[in-house]
């Protein structure tokens, strides 16, 4: 699994995030494929004798593993991450028509930060790499080698492998680092779903490693997250502009040259300019 693992966002989402130096975990139930986590991706049919002792109904105990199942997929929170930062689709679908922006996080300095008791169960998240299938092969319940909890979180249908996505899993996370959203919020209490509630976690500013701005951003927008991520979240972070590329349907990053201040601390942080600032330089 790579080191870097990006999150794609509209710009405001972005700009939640990187203000905020917060990473967003959503309930598995909300999430935009009905599948997701579901509890039918496990085959609880095959109900062995011992279980049934004889008195219990076989349908009775079936809907009982479903609902616990239901149950536990209702009590998680996740974040989904890719390993990718130039799909097209992603871009158009996650970042509005490519205006927003691409964050590049350093996963291990993520797990560096997650806060005292984020979870109820787990101290940090779970970090899980998803695994894409042609059909829904369902394991057997009851005898199969598969960490059910895992291959329900974490399996999901082959259309959505071009996201290549790794997923930071939380069940019954804290409440304390629950928050609404700003339309949740004006929401009377009567209506409130507790699944709908997002947590929180947050990040140290060196956990943002880049970040990469879509090839339609607002110059405005653009300009902004440069100057406060510079001076307030990271000095040392990668800038990037998507371009077009010439000869393919493809797009690719151009390297944000930092100001001769920005150089100096690369030099004294790394030893040398890093080869992407080398070739920019060298093409003036």
């Amino acid at each position: 699994m790579p080191r870097i693992l990006y999150k794609y966002l509209d710009i405001v989402g972005a700009k939640c995030m990187i203000g905020n130096q917060n990473l967003q975990f959503t309930n598995a139930s909300q999430l935009n494929d009905p599948f997701d986590c579901h509890p039918k991706l496990i085959d609880y049919s095959n109900v062995p004798n011992t279980k049934l002792q004889g008195w219990i109904p076989k349908e009775w105990w079936i809907e009982k593993e479903e609902n616990d199942a239901l149950n536990l997929r209702n009590d998680t929170w996740l974040c989904s991450l890719s390993k990718i930062n130039d799909s097209l689709l992603m871009w158009s679908h996650y970042c509005y028509n490519h205006k927003g922006i691409c964050i590049g996080l350093d996963i291990d300095k993520v797990l560096e930060s997650v806060p005292p008791m984020f979870g109820t169960i787990y101290l940090e998240p779970l970090v899980l790499d998803v695994q894409y299938q042609d059909i829904i092969e369902r394991p057997n319940a009851y005898h199969t080698t598969k960490d059910l909890f895992s291959y329900q979180w974490q399996t999901k249908a082959k259309e959505w492998e071009y996201e290549q996505e790794v997923r930071l899993v939380i069940p019954k996370p804290s409440p304390i680092y629950a928050a609404f959203t700003p339309q949740q919020a004006k929401l009377t209490k009567e209506i409130w779903d507790w699944r709908e509630i997002r947590h929180y976690m947050p990040l140290k500013g060196e956990c943002f490693e880049s970040i990469y701005f879509g090839v339609n951003i607002d110059e405005q927008e653009k300009e902004k997250i440069i100057q406060f991520v510079r001076k307030k979240l990271n000095p040392h972070i990668n800038l990037y502009q998507m371009r077009v590329y010439a000869d393919a349907f493809r797009i690719q990053p151009e390297f944000i040259k930092p100001l001769n201040s920005d150089l100096s601390v690369y030099k004294k942080r790394r030893g040398k300019v890093p080869s992407s600032i080398q070739n920019d330089v060298s093409d003036i």
